[in-house]
């Protein structure tokens, strides 16, 4: 173990010299300000064109970035002009420093305040950054110095580093439609033993503070990574389309369901608390009670992509009378004898997942695997949601993928309960999926429809050929042409008799 003073703490780096490795290269983080508990985060990106200009930052994460490397150590406060760092015995991916080859990186530090980097994958407010530097190794000089000098700043809604999103006259018209929602829920309160508070955003249609008439109403909720801001943005093009014709004139709903243990789901979780019991029985009631909806399952709609989509397939499958569908896409995975590509169920299953291993470094809780767990797992004796694999060594503990195979599997919660609730089931999911989804959610979706086949029931599939997870929406220049389509499907259920139907796709543009 090596030993770390306050000035100076060693960030190890082998190489392939013996005499270079014995130098032990290391690359100290000073800190500008004082900061509270935080976890130190050094990312590094090969430079593969010695040209290149520096990026804006540099990041690690499963989805785009997950050939880039991360150290990470929790520290308890820095004081100005105070130096630290991380060496080859510190938390790492995707192996220790000591590993990292010799070459040209692009370095960044991050000091994460909030600890919500593993979910957001990104600085976020308050967060401490250094420039982006360039480090070659083996190091022959004197260790760069990385300065945490920039803290990023957080913008009201509507505002953005470039200033405004909109003209006065835009902005007065979002505000009139677009109105945020913050409810404190008894049920999750009681469970925490403090106030708290479910966040959305509600978006109404054209006319609608001048006339009397009713609307059905659209709960949407986002996917992993996402929060308030996504969800505003979301909001505005929902706005957007709808004045344009593009969408139906429907009342929606938009749910912040990320927290500090990740995604919730809108499960009742022994871990997060009861989120389906809050939504389910006080906000929906509370929000209905204010805002003219039709206030009938029959007109009440359910939408998400990926985790969103995970969750309400939940809800729908959970409380199928009181909702009259949910159309999602790219859920999370509904069958645990797929899991990651894994049939945890087996005897010694293995699960070697980039995504876990990061995870582990970039936060003790709040990556997408912990945030699976803090849904889906029992409580240890330590009070945290019980790992379902060993971050190292893969190995699933039974115990913990029994659990979730009988609680929380989808496709066996449909094969108990849909015959019981047939007339509440039957014709209200309708899930999109790519054939090419980057983490195999269609194979995921597959074994539900098998599920959901049988026992008879009756639901839409529909594989999109060749689609990926994130381009699952896109036709053409339309970038959000299924939920468009999505949309239409759920206005001819609420208002079969309507004139108003789908415009269709947009025009083909280019030359």
């Amino acid at each position: 173990m090596v030993r770390r003073t306050a000035a100076a703490l060693v960030f190890g780096l082998a190489l392939a010299s013996p005499v270079l490795a014995q130098q032990a290269p290391r690359i100290e983080v000073q800190a500008t300000q004082a900061t509270g508990p935080a976890r130190l985060l050094v990312f590094a990106e090969r430079i593969n064109d010695p040209a290149a200009a520096a990026p804006a930052g540099v990041s690690a994460d499963f989805f785009f970035k997950k050939d880039n490397f991360v150290a990470a150590r929790e520290v308890e406060g820095l004081q100005p002009g105070a130096a630290v760092g991380l060496d080859g015995d510190d938390a790492a991916y995707p192996a220790s420093m000591n590993a990292l080859p010799p070459g040209d990186y692009w370095v960044q530090a991050v000091l994460d305040r909030d600890h919500d980097y593993a979910y957001r994958l990104r600085p976020g407010a308050g967060d401490v950054l250094s420039p982006v530097t360039r480090v070659s190794l083996p190091m022959t000089g004197p260790a760069p110095r990385l300065e945490l000098s920039t803290t990023v700043p957080h913008y009201p809604q509507w505002e953005t580093a470039r200033g405004p999103m909109f003209s006065p006259e835009d902005r007065a018209i979002v505000e009139a439609r677009i109105k945020p929602f913050e409810f404190v829920s008894p049920a999750l309160s009681a469970f925490q033993g403090r106030p708290v508070t479910m966040r959305g955003l509600v978006v109404t249609p054209e006319g609608y503070d001048a006339g009397v008439d009713t609307w059905p109403v659209v709960y949407f909720t986002h996917g992993f990574t996402s929060g308030m801001e996504s969800l505003s943005d979301s909001a505005v093009g929902i706005l957007t389309a709808t004045r344009a014709g593009r969408l139906p004139p429907m009342i929606w709903v938009m749910l912040d369901q990320s927290s500090p243990m990740g995604t919730h789901e809108f499960a009742d979780s022994v871990n997060n608390g009861p989120w389906a019991t809050a939504l389910t029985r006080e906000l929906i009631p509370d929000l209905e009670s204010r805002y003219r909806v039709d206030g009938t399952p029959g007109s009440r709609f359910l939408m998400g992509h990926s985790s969103g989509g995970w969750a309400m397939l939940w809800l729908q499958v959970n409380y199928p009378g009181q909702f009259g569908g949910a159309w999602i896409s790219a859920p999370d995975f509904t069958d645990f004898t797929d899991f990651e590509g894994v049939d945890i169920t087996r005897p010694e299953a293995r699960i070697i997942s980039v995504m876990g291993r990061m995870d582990a470094v970039l936060g003790e809780y709040g990556g997408q695997s912990s945030s699976f767990e803090a849904v889906f797992s029992p409580r240890g004796d330590d009070g945290r949601p019980m790992p379902l694999y060993d971050r190292a060594t893969g190995e699933v503990d039974a115990d913990v993928a029994r659990h979730w195979r009988e609680n929380w599997d989808v496709s066996q919660i449909v094969r108990r309960r849909w015959p019981a609730q047939q007339r509440d089931l039957d014709g209200k999911l309708h899930v999109w999926v790519g054939t090419n989804d980057e983490f195999g959610l269609d194979r995921s979706a597959r074994h539900l429809e098998a599920a959901v086949t049988a026992v008879n029931g009756r639901a839409e599939f529909t594989y999109a050929p060749g689609k990926g997870h994130f381009d699952l929406y896109q036709e053409g220049s339309e970038r959000q042409a299924l939920r468009r389509v999505m949309a239409w499907q759920m206005w001819r259920r609420a208002r079969p008799d309507s004139p108003l139907v789908d415009p269709g796709p947009l025009p083909a543009t280019g030359r």
